[in-house]
């Protein structure tokens, strides 16, 4: 026997199977502990590459071929391929918006309209229903997002606090959308209609999201805020007005029209490099730094840095230029980087089969419709965490609970709802996730300083599992097919 010719597979033990979970969780939290935040920066990347090498010994010895561990490394990154082009477009839109001027307008024009008393409800409501409408929380949050992040920092709010309240509003939306694409994967999983899991959908979410924005008033900081002073800087150094929010226009109407969010994305970063070609051409041929250019190529020069290792501002007034010197898809390959060595060993574990071996137990020992909507709500949330990808965290999870919730005679929109419930909301909470990665370095805010205040995103599940136990919208599915209340 060879190497490439190993014995067929067997089952893990409990051991081995937990190994590498161990391993990893283990590694991530010693890096946090000597690296701090810095560790997204490359520690975090490492430890994943230790935590995945285990998981290839354990696979091997399992009797899986280096290349059946390879191939599924591959293929696991292979489904992060568009969040990656995704990022890559959110970096270039950043520094584009940020040299046009749009990220500025958004900003000067929020600080009049916008107080510190409600800002965090206000912030979480716009983001929800924005989301809903195009169905997507990554444009949501690449977008208006950054724009509220930079109106707190100027109100002297908590950023960790708002980035938490474009999240929770982010996902409300993304998940309650008959166009958000993880509702219709978590319908399709669980064989349930789209209409009728979006409307069970709602049995969590609306409580969920009216206590996270009750939670949001309360936090608000009372008094009397004076804008004036940054009003004036910004009108002095980018000479704003409505124009500068073409940009973002075209991002909602072509989220609005179902275009993939990478061309979407990417289109709102040209038309914010175009508007800065023609509405401040002095700002971008300064940036370009090549006094020996005609002004075409000057103008060119500038527009494609913006694009491609972000804009530094450099007006002279501190606070401005921190929040205008930005983006770039430069500054997305840490992230991307976690992303591709995340998704590896997600796909290693995978294949060796350690996810089936740990979620075999739970299935065994339930014993109740609540017991089983909370193993599936629990399952998918550790899938998103060993994985780091949402979409395999509705996938996998549904497809082995599927028959458990057959056997009970519970409705396919039951299992949908879980699934919904938890794969989506809770991808944002972890730092390795592709989700939780992405919003860490679309919003400058370290996953681990928003989660606290993620309260949409935390409320969902513990909704979800809670009417499970209570015996609530836990509908069935008789012979007849239609679905009536237990």
């Amino acid at each position: 026997m060879t190497a490439d010719s190993p014995a067929a597979p067997r089952p893990l033990t409990m051991i081995e199977a937990a190994t590498p979970i161990v391993a990893l969780i283990t590694l991530v939290g010693l890096s946090y502990f000597l690296f701090g935040d810095a560790g997204a920066k490359g520690p975090n990347q490492v430890a994943l590459v230790l935590a995945g090498m285990i998981a290839l010994v354990i696979g091997r010895r399992a009797g899986y071929s280096l290349d059946q561990l390879r191939e599924a490394a591959i293929a696991s990154v292979g489904t992060g391929v568009s969040a990656i082009f995704i990022l890559f477009a959110v970096g270039a839109l950043t520094g584009a918006w940020a040299m046009s001027g749009t990220l500025m307008a958004m900003v000067y024009y929020g600080l009049q309209i916008l107080s510190p008393n409600y800002f965090y409800m206000t912030t979480a409501l716009i983001c929800g229903l924005v989301a809903f409408s195009i169905g997507s929380s990554w444009t949501v949050a690449a977008t208006i997002g950054i724009g509220l992040v930079g109106i707190a920092i100027n109100m002297e709010l908590s950023p960790a606090v708002t980035a938490g309240a474009v999240i929770s509003g982010s996902y409300f939306g993304d998940k309650s959308s008959p166009l958000s694409d993880t509702a219709n994967l978590a319908a399709a999983v669980g064989g349930a209609d789209l209409y009728q899991h979006l409307r069970e959908v709602l049995w969590t979410s609306i409580p969920a999201f009216a206590i996270t924005l009750l939670i949001f008033l309360f936090m608000g900081s009372p008094g009397d805020f004076d804008a004036s002073e940054k009003l004036d800087s910004i009108r002095k150094t980018f000479d704003v007005s409505l124009v500068h929010f073409l940009p973002l226009v075209v991002v909602i109407v072509l989220a609005a029209r179902r275009v993939p969010p990478f061309t979407t994305i990417m289109m709102g970063a040209l038309a914010g490099a175009l508007l800065a070609v023609v509405a401040a051409p002095e700002r971008v041929i300064a940036f370009a730094a090549d006094p020996g250019l005609p002004a075409p190529l000057a103008l060119l020069k500038g527009a494609w840095l913006a694009l491609a290792s972000g804009y530094t501002s450099t007006t002279g007034y501190e606070a401005l230029d921190q929040l205008a010197s930005r983006g770039g898809m430069e500054r997305m390959l840490d992230t991307i980087w976690l992303i591709i060595v995340a998704l590896a060993f997600g796909g290693v574990v995978e294949k060796a089969g350690a996810i089936e071996r740990l979620i075999a137990p739970v299935l065994a020992a339930i014993r109740s419709n609540g017991g089983l909507v909370a193993a599936t709500v629990g399952s998918t949330v550790a899938t998103n965490a060993v994985t780091a990808d949402q979409y395999i965290a509705i996938v996998l999870p549904g497809r082995m609970f599927k028959g458990a919730f057959q056997q009970r005679g519970l409705a396919p929109v039951v299992l949908s709802r879980s699934l919904g419930d938890s794969a989506t909301v809770t991808s944002a909470l972890i730092p390795w996730n592709s989700c939780g990665a992405f919003m860490a370095a679309t919003l400058g805010v370290a996953t681990v300083a928003y989660v606290p205040f993620t309260f949409f995103n935390i409320l969902s599940p513990l909704i979800s599992v809670a009417l499970g136990f209570l015996g609530i919208r836990m509908l069935r599915a008789p012979a007849s097919g239609s679905a009536s209340k237990s």
